[in-house]
C-alpha cells in the first residue's frame, strides 16, 4: 500500500522530492487487529526489524489476548520472505510459543491480508492524501478498527476454504483467486477457531 495512494511505485518527481511510501504489517484475528506497524522511511524489514519492533508488539497483544481468552497456542500464518524465515525470527516465534503455518509456494494471493484486508485498505483510503506519516498511520488504524468482528470471522471462514483447496491440490498454486498488487505482511488466527475444521 503506497502512502499516496498509487498502485505503482513512486517516481522521481524533481531532484530532493520523493512520493512516501511506507510497508504497514498488519497482525489480526477473528476479532481484529492486534498490531500494526508502519515501516520508518528508508528502512527495510530485516529480521532484526521484524524481531526488535514488530514481534515484541506482537508479544504484548498475545499476552493480553490470553488475558481475556483462555488459549492453549497461537498460530501465525505469514510469507515465505526472508525476514520471516530468519533464525532469529524462528527462534523468537518459538519462545513466544507461536507456531507458524506453512505458506504455500507461489500463493501471493493466499493470506487474508491479500484477498481481502488490504483490498478494503485501498477502498477506504481512496482518494486521500497524506502529508506526514502521522496522519496516514492514524487513518490506517482508524480505518481497521471499524471494519466490525463479522467481517473479520468471516475472512477467516474464507480462508480456511482457501486451505482445503490448497490442501487437496498438494499445495500448488491454483487459479481462480484474486491477484493483488501489495505486499503479503501478516495474519494471526487462533488455535480454537482452526481446531474447529477439519483439514
Amino acid at each position: 500500500m503506497w502512502l499516496d495512494g498509487q498502485g505503482d511505485r513512486p517516481v522521481l518527481l524533481r531532484p530532493g522530492f520523493q512520493s512516501l511510501q511506507r510497508i504497514i504489517t498488519v497482525f489480526f484475528n477473528y476479532s481484529g487487529p492486534l498490531v500494526v506497524d508502519i515501516l520508518p522511511q528508508d528502512t527495510t524489514i530485516t529480521a532484526t526489524y521484524y524481531v526488535q519492533n514488530v514481534l515484541s508488539q506482537v508479544k504484548s497483544a498475545i499476552n493480553e489476548q490470553r488475558q481475556k481468552v483462555s488459549t492453549s497456542r497461537t498460530l501465525l500464518f505469514h510469507d515465505n520472505a526472508e525476514s520471516h524465515k530468519a533464525i532469529a525470527t524462528t527462534q523468537s516465534l518459538r519462545e513466544l510459543g507461536i507456531q507458524v503455518l506453512p505458506h504455500p509456494a507461489y500463493s501471493t494471493d493466499f493470506a487474508p491480508c491479500d484477498f481481502w484486508l488490504f483490498l478494503i485498505m485501498k477502498d477506504r483510503l481512496a482518494g486521500r492524501k497524506f502529508d506526514r506519516i502521522q496522519d496516514f498511520a492514524k487513518a490506517v488504524n482508524s480505518e481497521l478498527r471499524t471494519i466490525p468482528e463479522e467481517d473479520y470471522q468471516g475472512v477467516f471462514r474464507k480462508w480456511q476454504i482457501r486451505l482445503k483447496r490448497c490442501i487437496r491440490s498438494h499445495g500448488k498454486y491454483f487459479e481462480g483467486l484474486r491477484k493483488f498488487h501489495v505486499r503479503i505482511i501478516n495474519s494471526l488466527e487462533n488455535t480454537e477457531q482452526l481446531s474447529k475444521h477439519n483439514y
